[in-house]
């Protein structure tokens, strides 16, 4: 069996100290790739508010000119029935 020495402990804490610092950058750049998912989440979450106005306001549109055809359609419906000169 290998006798257990100062320098072979010096060695091996040299070694685990390495594998966390390596560890360590990794989580660093894990925390950036998480930090830039979620500023694209909300610019995102920002863009599907923007459509969902957008579309709020064609709807809007689209109910006002479906009241102006029925009112000129009620219109031309009742002019068929009124004496011309």
């Amino acid at each position: 069996m290998a006798e257990i020495t100062t320098e072979l402990m010096y060695e091996l804490l040299k070694k685990i100290h390495r594998r966390f610092d390596k560890v360590e950058h990794s989580i660093g750049e894990l925390r950036a790739d998480n930090m830039t998912l979620r500023g694209q989440l909300h610019v995102l979450q920002g863009d599907v508010n923007n459509l969902r106005v957008t579309v709020g306001h064609i709807e809007n549109r689209l109910d006002r000119i479906e009241n102006r055809l029925e009112l000129r359609e009620l219109a031309e419906a009742q002019a068929r029935f009124e004496p011309h000169p």
